[in-house]
């Protein structure tokens, strides 16, 4: 198993590709490459370790976690995979690029695979069980390696702090139960690969998060 990270555009997001060792396949999460430099650096990483990309997943639809998803769909022939409440905010994105000043977006095609609480995802021989973490976003997804001890966590859990809940569909109250009843229960020891800024613990995040401590 593989986890590396690349940090993309403006947002500074985090992207992700988490790898099979032993059958090369990996999966492509958040793809937030917006510049053409950002799209040869994780088409090179994907080419100089060999890995064949069999799935595109989005942990939610906000524009800085689907920038990439038009290029890795042409590269890769990968349709986004996400949670079918997001799919309002997936079409929203052009408006709120336009909105932003944001030009050159190309649009995201659109999912025909779901997911929900209690799916497993499987790549290779790796399985990624699927918690539904609303609060960020209406229907935000993570993703836990049980056998390695690693959730992608998105815009949930960050190092001290949380997602911001005032965008459309966020909520503070629901944020703050979704990282309460699914990711603390998970184990300290459990590695939170963030959507933004650097890795983390839930021990960490239990000891020292202000917003897990009022």
């Amino acid at each position: 198993m593989a986890v590396h990270f690349f940090t993309f555009s403006d947002f500074a997001e985090n992207t992700y590709i988490v790898s099979c060792d032993e059958t090369k396949e990996c999966v492509i999460i958040d793809p937030g490459c917006y510049y053409g430099k950002e799209q040869n650096e994780l088409v090179k990483y994907i080419q100089t370790n060999k890995l064949k990309p069999v799935k595109l997943l989005n942990t939610h639809c906000h524009l800085d976690h689907v920038f990439g998803n038009h290029f890795i769909h042409n590269t890769y022939g990968l349709l986004p995979e996400i949670h079918k409440g997001e799919l309002p905010v997936l079409e929203a994105v052009p408006m709120i690029c336009n909105a932003y000043g944001i030009r050159g977006y190309e649009a995201s095609p659109m999912p025909e695979v779901f997911w929900d609480e209690g799916d497993v995802v499987e790549i290779g021989n790796m399985k990624l069980e699927v918690l539904f973490v609303p609060g960020h976003s209406p229907a935000h997804i993570a993703f836990f390696n049980r056998k390695e001890k690693y959730l992608i966590g998105g815009d949930v859990l960050f190092q001290q702090s949380i997602g911001r809940t005032d965008l459309p569909g966020g909520d503070y109250e629901t944020l703050l139960g979704s990282i309460r009843v699914k990711f603390l229960p998970l184990g300290d020891d459990v590695v939170v690969y963030s959507g933004h800024g650097a890795p983390t613990t839930i021990g960490k995040e239990k000891l020292s998060n202000p917003f897990l401590n009022q």
